[in-house]
């Protein structure tokens, strides 16, 4: 575990919840600027931070170090809640996070992260995003 420097559980999913946001125009801004592969990664990590925003107000604890957004949604009790399509999107966008990092990986990547994908890409997220928040408005 890793410590944050906010005080209560409050603060902690606030703390979340913006850098989920931060992470989303991220992705946009490299959408914008054609660099698909980080398009990809921050949808990702977008995702990843409003899970642990959830996870915190479902739980009451700091989130465990991981990148693993089948394990956080799990963990919480998202999954029970989620579409079919919503935990498909999770697996589409689960191994962008650590295959954007490696060479043998980018370059497969850029071939499929095309822009009208990357576009397809952030809708999804955006709507994941939102629907999180919904739930977080329920806590």
């Amino acid at each position: 575990m890793y410590t944050l420097a906010v005080t209560t559980m409050k603060e902690n999913v606030k703390y979340w919840i913006d850098l989920s946001e931060y992470d989303f125009e991220t992705a946009k801004a490299m959408l914008r600027s054609k660099r698909y592969l980080y398009v990809g990664f921050m949808c990702h990590q977008t995702i990843e931070k409003i899970l642990k925003a959830y996870f915190v107000a479902a739980i009451g604890i700091l989130p465990p170090y991981t990148h693993n957004l089948a394990f956080l949604s799990e963990k919480t009790g998202l999954a029970g809640f989620m579409t079919e399509e919503q935990k498909s999107f999770l697996d589409k966008i689960e191994p962008l996070n650590i295959q954007a990092r490696y060479p043998e990986y980018k370059e497969r990547l850029l071939k499929d992260l095309s822009e009208l994908k990357c576009k397809q890409l952030l809708t999804q997220t955006n709507q994941f995003q939102q629907w999180i928040k919904q739930q977080l408005l329920k806590k």
